[in-house]
């Protein structure tokens, strides 16, 4: 019979497995006839009598055949895993495979491919409690012999399951690109090959070139509709190239219902370019006589138009497409304060906001519209109705950009992912008429979203990040769930005016908590950002403690020219994240530290942090081994005992 701490070990264990929606089968027991009758000659003793792993589960892949999870635990992390001394390699003797987490997990995992059809498993040794533990998996495959491979500590199971274990395959074991990543560095390399051609046969600059390439995508969604046809851009002298794509861009913009129709004709006034350029709408022989913007309007279709269209994604591939030309250029909009936000923080937000399709999401900094996107997809996917569905576009989603060719581009990315444009305005948030009180009653937003522009202090300290940050918290309704991602230097509230806004803030509102990101998150632009998560209008009390949490290690690579990538383990840290903000899993403090704070705190992990841990028998071992070594070190040179000095003085 088991111990109170094995027991609870193995029921901490099956609530990981249920949270990642694997159907675990304790004790070996599975239902599924092979693997119970491989299994009946298991023991981990060798005596082919009957073995009984602590869970066995079945993953279901669409590529590579099912997987078979075996998962072995012990309350002690002494007891993760026994490797041979002279081998390196995992020790396969009765005693390490019975006492050991990751040494029972291999022979099961061996036994039951060695013994069925299954062709993969997945051993997961596990070890300690929900605060404190190891979880290694490694790969076994049939044919395998005494070779496998140890795969990176994971939090979580969520990897493993029917949902990612392809990808989860393709990137931790073959080491290969998933799909999604395919797409998007092919995005990339498209980006930077139209950027040439931008700039050799258009002479665009800058800000024109995301205008160009954001009008020949409305236009193209007209030839969804026959009005619209790429082969009659033509260079006929009656009608430019340019002329016909405006046109269609009008055409497009009243068919998605842009209202009113001052705003329309706003937005349609920032394409004039198009029509107007005499370079654009010249044929060029390089390109088989064709106008530059025939030759763009062919190749925005073939790479970018219908991968937008296709992608069931919250991807903003515009917005990455746009950075990337901006990057192309010496770039990326960052004199001006603007960067754009990662595909992956905004989903985050609407995980961490639990955002729900009833919510009214407002970003008052809305770039290119990728937190509304990110939100647009969430909300839908919850939707059970086609009334809900409509509303969430029409009328839950509201953005703010001051930058009218970013505007723009925010405009065409919601029109081409699926409405959601009507509730943009092309403004300053600290205009009168975005007065926090009017916000409040006209939009009533319960969802804040906000990147604001950064350094923007430095020229007006009242434009400083906490300035936007608090002026979005008064705009919204009471209770209103709101996140920022700013610079970690907005946090420690050095300055005069932003230790009044700290204070301000929590006069008015609740910090839950903040994330420290990935210093990479904002790739080449050298920020290191975090996330600061907030409740409107509730009075920060001085008992309320706020989690800061140091999610550096989010699972994300830098790759030359992609930028942020998504790695093997950025699921699984992700979900150890939300359960840990939710508060349904400890973490030691290294990870998460809850404490009250005030204005003059620093808003930081690194500013709360202390360290818990318990010191293990190899670091006490380790420190009597430094002293004594520093104690002969010191008689040795003649300098006598540590304490000498002090005795002699108390004496």
């Amino acid at each position: 019979m088991k111990s109170t701490n094995e027991a609870a070990t193995d029921q901490w264990v099956s609530d990981k497995l249920r949270d990642a929606g694997i159907e675990r089968h304790p004790q070996g027991i599975t239902g599924i006839k092979e693997i119970d009758a491989a299994l009946k000659t298991g023991s981990k003793r060798g005596t082919g009598k009957v073995g009984k792993p602590e869970f066995v589960a079945v993953s279901h892949s669409k590529q590579y055949g099912d997987f078979v999870l075996v998962i072995e635990d012990k309350v002690d992390t002494a007891n993760q895993q026994l490797t041979d001394t002279n081998t390196g390699l995992l020790s396969d003797d009765v005693k390490a495979i019975t006492d050991y987490a990751m040494n029972g997990a291999w022979w099961y995992a061996r036994h039951i491919i060695d013994n069925t059809s299954y062709k993969h498993a997945i051993a997961i040794g596990v070890s300690g409690d929900e605060k404190h533990h190891i979880i290694q998996p490694l790969h076994y495959q049939d044919g395998g012999g005494l070779d496998y491979k140890i795969l990176p500590e994971i939090e979580e199971f969520i990897s493993f399951n029917d949902d990612n274990i392809d990808e989860y395959y393709q990137s931790a074991i073959l080491g290969e690109q998933t799909d999604e990543q395919k797409t998007t560095q092919q995005i990339l390399k498209d980006a930077e090959e139209l950027h040439e051609y931008l700039r050799n046969y258009g002479t665009l600059g800058d800000r024109d070139k995301p205008i160009v390439v954001s009008g020949i995508l409305l236009a193209l969604r007209e030839k969804e509709h026959g009005n619209f046809d790429i082969e009659k851009l033509n260079h006929d002298p009656l009608k430019s190239d340019g002329e016909k794509i405006w046109e269609a861009i009008r055409d497009n913009l009243k068919r998605s219902n842009v209202r009113p129709e001052v705003k329309r004709d706003k937005i349609l006034s920032q394409f004039d370019i198009i029509k107007n350029s005499a370079k654009l709408n010249e044929p060029v022989g390089e390109l088989g006589g064709n106008t530059p913007l025939r030759y763009f309007t062919e190749q925005l279709y073939q790479r970018l138009y219908q991968t937008i269209t296709a992608a069931q994604s919250s991807e903003d591939y515009l917005g990455r497409f746009y950075g990337e030309f901006m990057s192309y250029s010496g770039g990326d909009g960052q004199t001006l304060g603007i960067i754009l936000t990662p595909k992956h923080i905004c989903d985050l937000f609407c995980d961490l906001l639990d955002v729900k399709p009833d919510d009214i999401v407002f970003d008052p900094c809305c770039g290119t519209g990728g937190f509304l996107i990110a939100a647009m997809k969430h909300m839908l996917a919850q939707a059970s109705t086609d009334a809900e569905r409509t509303a969430i576009r029409r009328d839950r989603l509201h953005g703010i950009e001051i930058q009218d060719y970013m505007f723009t581009v925010a405009t065409t990315n919601m029109i081409v992912r699926g409405d959601g444009k009507s509730n943009l305005k092309c403004e300053d948030f600290f205009n009168d008429s975005n007065d926090p009180a009017k916000l409040q009653t006209q939009i009533a937003p319960t969802v804040g979203m906000m990147n604001p522009p950064y350094s923007q202090g430095k020229k007006s300290p009242t434009l400083c990040e906490l300035s936007f940050v608090e002026r979005l918290l008064d705009s919204m309704t009471e209770d209103a769930r709101v996140a920022v991602i700013v610079p970690q230097s907005a946090m420690t509230g050095k300055t005069k005016y932003e230790k009044d806004y700290k204070a301000g803030i929590l006069k008015h509102h609740t910090l839950e908590g903040v994330i420290t990101c990935n210093t990479e998150t904002f790739y080449g632009v050298g920020t290191n950002p975090v996330i600061a998560v907030f409740t409107a209008h509730r009075p920060n009390s001085p008992e309320h403690k706020a989690k800061f949490i140091d999610f550096r290690d989010d699972g994300y690579f830098t790759h030359a020219h992609v930028g942020l990538e998504e790695g093997s383990t950025a699921k699984d840290k992700r979900a150890h994240l939300l359960k840990v903000w939710r508060g349904r899993e400890q973490a030691p403090s290294a990870f998460c530290v809850e404490s009250t704070v005030t204005a003059e705190d620093e808003w930081l992990h690194s500013y709360f942090y202390f360290n818990d841990e318990i010191p293990s028998d190899a670091d006490f071992d380790k420190a009597i081994a430094d002293y004594i070594t520093f104690q002969l070190d010191m008689v040795s040179h003649g300098r006598g005992y540590l304490f000498d000095d002090a005795e002699n003085e108390d004496a």
